[in-house]
C-alpha cells in the first residue's frame, strides 16, 4: 500500500496502458480502479479485435518503458513457460526512445569523470550513434588519437527503474493472490531475476568487466575481435570503448557487395558461440545482428556485453550429454541429462516425462539431421521439463534464447548450416574430458584431500562438542512431519504398556493365591467362587489378547 500511495501517478499510467490495450478487467480485479479513482469508461474498453493477445502485451510493455520492456525481453527467454504466440511478440520488443540533449550528455560525462570535456576528449559528436531507454552512444576521439564509442546513461533512469521494480514486485504480489496463472508462469521469480539483471545493467563497470572477460577467450583467435575498454574514461554511468567500423551481420546484401564469404562468417560465428558456451562457460547472451559486426579486415566483432550467461562446469557437462542424447535420439539419456540439469520435485513423474520425450523424438524422427534446430529442440526439451515440474536454472534458459537468436542470424548467412552438427565435436570433447584419466585422477585426489581434511578436523570438532555438552548447552532439535500419527502410536504404546502392567499385577495376585492354597492345603474359594480357576482362565485370555495385538501390529 505504501508503494501505491507513494507512486500513485505511475500506477495511474500503468492502469491507463492496461486499459488502452484491452486489459481493463485486470485493473479492476487488482483493486486499482477504486484506489486511483479511474473513470469507469476506461474499464469498458474492449480488446482490439485486430490485435492478438501477444501483440497487446507487447504494446503495453513498450508503452511503460525500460523496466517493463526488459521484463518482456526476459520473459521471451521462457519458452518453457509461455506460449509460442506470445514469445514471438515479446522478441519484437523495441527499446528505442528519443535521445536526450547533448548538453545533458556533456554534463554527465564531466560530472562522472571529474574534469572538463576538453580535458577528456579531443572530439565529441553531439548527435548520438544510437539511443535506448537506459543510455545512448556518442562518437568521440581521445587526445591520443583513438576513436571511441562512449555510452552515457540516461539522466534519472536509475531512480525510474528502481521505482518501477518496486511497483512490479507489488503488482505481481497482488496478482498472485487473484490468479493462479501468475505462479504457474513464475512471474514473481521473473521480476526478481529482472531486478538483479537490471541493477547490474545500470552499472556500466559490470558490462566493461564482461567485455574484458570475453576478450580474454579470443585473445589468440585471428577470426574474432572484442573492442578494447578504456578504464580511465569509464565509470558506473559512462562506458568508453574502442570504436569499431564495419558491416552488421544483418546486412546480407552489403556483406555480399563487399565480397565477404557468408558461409565462412556463419561458421566462425557458430564456432565462437559454441566455444563460449561449452569451453569457457561464459557467453554473450544476445547475439542479434545489431551486436555483430564484420570489420574491414574480415574479422567478426561482438558488441554490447550487457547481457551474458554463465554455465558451471557441471552444467556444461550435463548440457553436452543432453545434446549428444538428442542427436542419438536416446530418450533415457535425455531424461538423465534433464534430471541432472534441473531441480526435480518429489511429485515429478519420470515415466510421464519419458513418454513426453518419446513423442518429441518421434516428431523429430523424419526431420533430416541438418535441418534440426538446436534452439527449438532445446526449448522443446525445456518445455517438457517445466510441464513435469523440473525447474531449470535461468542461465540454461537464457542459453536456449541465445541459440534461437543465433540460428536466426545463421539463417540469414547460410541456411544450409546446422548448428547442432557443429555442436557435436564440442559435446564429444567435453564428454571425453569428463572421463579422461587426468580428470578422474584429479577428482579422486580432490576427494581424498577433502576426506583427509575432514578427518583432521574431527578432533577439534569433538572437543567443541564436548565443551558444549559439559556446559549443558547442547540442544536437540527434532522435526516430525507426521506428528499426529506419532502421537497416536505413542498412545497405543502407552495403552499396551498399561495393559501389560495390569496383567502382571493380576498374575502376581494369582501366584500369591496359588502359593497360599498350597501351604494351607485348601482349595482357594472366595465368596463361594473358585478364584484360581477363574483367574487362570482370565489371565490366559489376557495373555492371548496381548500376543494377538503384538503380532497384528507387525512389530514383534
Amino acid at each position: 500500500m505504501a508503494v501505491r500511495m507513494k507512486h500513485a501517478g505511475r500506477y495511474r499510467e500503468i492502469a491507463m496502458a492496461l486499459a488502452r490495450h484491452g486489459f481493463g478487467y485486470m485493473v479492476e480485479e487488482m483493486g486499482l480502479f477504486q484506489l486511483l479513482s479511474l473513470p469507469r469508461k476506461w474499464l469498458t474498453r474492449e480488446a482490439p479485435e485486430s490485435k492478438t493477445l501477444g501483440e497487446r502485451i507487447r504494446l503495453v510493455l513498450e508503452d511503460l518503458g525500460p523496466a517493463f520492456i526488459k521484463l518482456g525481453q526476459l520473459a521471451s527467454t521462457r519458452a518453457d513457460l509461455l506460449p509460442e504466440t506470445i514469445i514471438r511478440e515479446l522478441v519484437k520488443l523495441q527499446d528505442q526512445v528519443p535521445p536526450f540533449s547533448p548538453e545533458m550528455a556533456r554534463g554527465i560525462l564531466e560530472q562522472e569523470l571529474g574534469t572538463s570535456l576538453e580535458g577528456i576528449l579531443a572530439r565529441f559528436d553531439d548527435v548520438p550513434l544510437a539511443a535506448a531507454s537506459i543510455g545512448q552512444v556518442h562518437l568521440g576521439k581521445l587526445h591520443s588519437g583513438e576513436m571511441v564509442a562512449i555510452k552515457i546513461q540516461r539522466p534519472g533512469v536509475n531512480r525510474i527503474i528502481r521505482r518501477d521494480l518496486d511497483i512490479l514486485r507489488e503488482l505481481t504480489a497482488m496478482a498472485a493472490k487473484r490468479w493462479e496463472w501468475v505462479e504457474r508462469y513464475q512471474l514473481r521469480q521473473m521480476v526478481e531475476e529482472l531486478g538483479k539483471s537490471l541493477i547490474q545493467e545500470l552499472d556500466y563497470n559490470h558490462e566493461a568487466r564482461n567485455t574484458e572477460k570475453i576478450a580474454l577467450q579470443f585473445e589468440q583467435d585471428p577470426h574474432i575481435y572484442i573492442p578494447k575498454i578504456y578504464w580511465d574514461h569509464t565509470s558506473s554511468r559512462i562506458l568508453t570503448m574502442e570504436f569499431l567500423e564495419g558491416t552488421h551481420l544483418g546486412s546480407r546484401e552489403e556483406l555480399l557487395r563487399r565480397g565477404y564469404n557468408l558461409k565462412e562468417l556463419a561458421q566462425q560465428l557458430v564456432n565462437s558461440m559454441l566455444h563460449q558456451i561449452f569451453i569457457e562457460g561464459f557467453f554473450h547472451a544476445d547475439p542479434h545482428p545489431g551486436n555483430l559486426l564484420v570489420l574491414k579486415n574480415g574479422r567478426l566483432a561482438y558488441l554490447d556485453f550487457g547481457m551474458t550467461g554463465r554455465l558451471s562446469e557441471e552444467m556444461r557437462n550435463h548440457l553436452a550429454s543432453l545434446i549428444i542424447a538428442l542427436m542419438r535420439k536416446n530418450t533415457d539419456a535425455m531424461v538423465r541429462a534433464i534430471e541432472r540439469l534441473g531441480l526435480v520435485e518429489p511429485a515429478t513423474d519420470l515415466n510421464a516425462l519419458r513418454a513426453d520425450l518419446d513423442k518429441m523424438r518421434e516428431d523429430y524422427a523424419d526431420v533430416p539431421f541438418s535441418q534440426v534446430s538446436i534452439g527449438d529442440a532445446l526449448n522443446d526439451l525445456f518445455g517438457a521439463a517445466q510441464r513435469h515440474r523440473i525447474g531449470l536454472p535461468s542461465d540454461v534458459l537464457l542459453l536456449g534464447k541465445a541459440l534461437l537468436t543465433l540460428e536466426g542470424v545463421v539463417e540469414l548467412l547460410d541456411s544450409d548450416l546446422s548448428i547442432i552438427a557443429l555442436a557435436e565435436p564440442f559435446g564429444n570433447k567435453l564428454l571425453k574430458e569428463r572421463f579422461s584419466g587426468r580428470r578422474i585422477r584429479g577428482k579422486l585426489l580432490g576427494g581424498a584431500t577433502e576426506l583427509v581434511e575432514t578427518l583432521m578436523e574431527l578432533p577439534g570438532q569433538a572437543r567443541h562438542l564436548a565443551s558444549i555438552i559439559s556446559k549443558g548447552k547442547l540442544k536437540l532439535e527434532v522435526t516430525v512431519p507426521e506428528l499426529e500419527m506419532l502421537l497416536r502410536r505413542l498412545d497405543q504404546i502407552s495403552n499396551r504398556l498399561s495393559f501389560s502392567i495390569v496383567l502382571l499385577a493380576f498374575s502376581i495376585i494369582m501366584v500369591g493365591l496359588i502359593i497360599g492354597s498350597s501351604l494351607n492345603h485348601q482349595a482357594t474359594v472366595l465368596w463361594n467362587v473358585p478364584a484360581i480357576e477363574i483367574g487362570f482362565v482370565v489371565a490366559l485370555l489376557m495373555v492371548a489378547f496381548l500376543l494377538y495385538s503384538i503380532f497384528k501390529s507387525g512389530r514383534f
